[in-house]
């Protein structure tokens, strides 16, 4: 017999992390030999482009995993818009994973009316996307291989 939760634990969730960490080890001939590499160590990655007045502009942060550059979230002002920031942000976080952390791909997520395009002018292609996620949106994963 079981007793469902739906308690939000932090220890709990930390040791589902931990245990499916393990199996996912156990499991992978590939998982296992990165976890013994460093590129196993997931690492922040952020660019910020400040104003004048030390404001921030623009912003992208992500993370470097196995070879991997994640991007998570890339914004520009809506001032700022236009002028080729969110590209020059885009282009650092690309030169930082590939010749900082040897990452040789990049990905990210974005909606239908954020910037799927953008990234395509940049290189990216969509690998997969998701109709009514949100509902009325799709997103969109993409992928670029890192020069």
């Amino acid at each position: 017999m079981f007793r469902l939760e739906t308690e939000v634990d932090k220890d709990r969730r930390q040791l589902l992390s931990r245990r499916l960490r393990e199996d996912n080890t156990a499991g992978s001939p590939e998982i296992r030999a990165l976890r013994e590499s460093t590129a196993a160590h997931e690492v922040p990655l952020e660019v910020w482009a400040l104003d004048v007045h030390g404001q921030v502009a623009a912003g992208l942060t992500g993370r470097t995993w196995a070879h991997w550059l994640h991007v998570d979230l890339l914004w520009v002002d809506a001032r700022h818009r236009g002028c080729g920031l969110g590209s020059r942000l885009l282009a650092e976080a690309e030169r930082v994973a590939r010749t900082d952390r040897s990452c040789t791909r990049s990905r990210l997520e974005t909606w239908d009316f954020q910037a799927p395009d953008f990234y395509r002018k940049r290189g990216y292609e969509v690998m997969g996307r998701v109709d009514n996620y949100p509902p009325g949106v799709t997103e969109f994963t993409l992928t670029k291989q890192l020069g």
